[in-house]
């Protein structure tokens, strides 16, 4: 049982930092990543929400890539 537990609290912090990262970029970052998505709906954020949590090391990789002027690979 501990074994399970333990990794149920694994997933739930691994998806807490993905909203954490997740929700900012997508409101503000995502401009600053691609500027294609510059004045993007609501529903394409919203659509792209649950790929940002689940990615959110990538994620945060390319932003602060961007955020630096460079890009990440």
């Amino acid at each position: 049982m501990i074994v399970a537990e333990v990794i149920l609290w694994i997933v739930l912090a691994y998806l807490s930092m993905g909203v954490a990262i997740g929700a900012p970029f997508v409101c503000s970052g995502v401009a600053k990543v691609d500027p294609s998505a510059k004045g993007a709906s609501w529903l394409f954020r919203l659509l792209i929400l649950p790929g940002c949590v689940a990615l959110w090391p990538l994620i945060l990789r390319r932003w602060l890539g961007a955020a630096k002027g460079g890009k990440q690979a």
